[in-house]
């Protein structure tokens, strides 16, 4: 039987302690208080259909109620169709993005709105705009060798 250090002991019972308790906490939260990662993509479509397929056959900003909008969004390489998109100060934006071709994201950086796209699912995420300025949205999953020029932007003004 191999001998072990009395301090080794010690360290050891803290490091599996702090395991158990760590797998506790996060499987208390995952199943009794429902926090779970949001799934976001219920809608599927073959990849090569995307851009025959309704809504993304015609990306655009769509009114669909008052200071309410819904932004259809297609990515592929190395861009976003539209990449810009005006709303008035208070606007509800309901965003429906997909990918046609690679993984991309879609961030939308100082707003929660934090996307992964993956081709042919489609992700599905309310933002209200309360302030007026440009926001950036950007890919922020590596797409390619101009990645960095894939960007676009939200244009809220007080008045549209």
């Amino acid at each position: 039987m191999l001998h072990m250090p009395k301090y080794e002991k010690i360290w050891l019972a803290i490091g599996v302690g702090a395991l158990a308790v760590f797998l506790i906490v996060t499987g208390f939260m995952g199943v009794s208080m429902g926090l779970n990662p949001p799934n976001g993509m219920e809608t599927t479509m073959k990849s090569e259909n995307v851009e025959t397929t309704e809504p993304f056959n015609s990306p655009g900003l769509e009114k669909i109620g008052p200071n309410e909008y819904r932004a259809t969004i297609l990515s592929y390489t190395f861009g976003y169709n539209p990449n810009t998109i005006t709303v008035p100060k208070g606007a509800t934006v309901h965003f429906q993005i997909t990918s046609k071709d690679v993984v991309h994201g879609f961030i939308i950086p100082g707003t929660t709105t934090n996307l992964m796209l993956l081709p042919g699912h489609v992700v599905e995420y309310t933002q209200r705009f309360n302030e007026p300025g440009e926001f950036l949205f950007v890919c922020h999953e590596y797409c390619g060798i101009a990645h960095q020029e894939m960007y676009g932007r939200v244009i809220v003004k007080d008045t549209v």
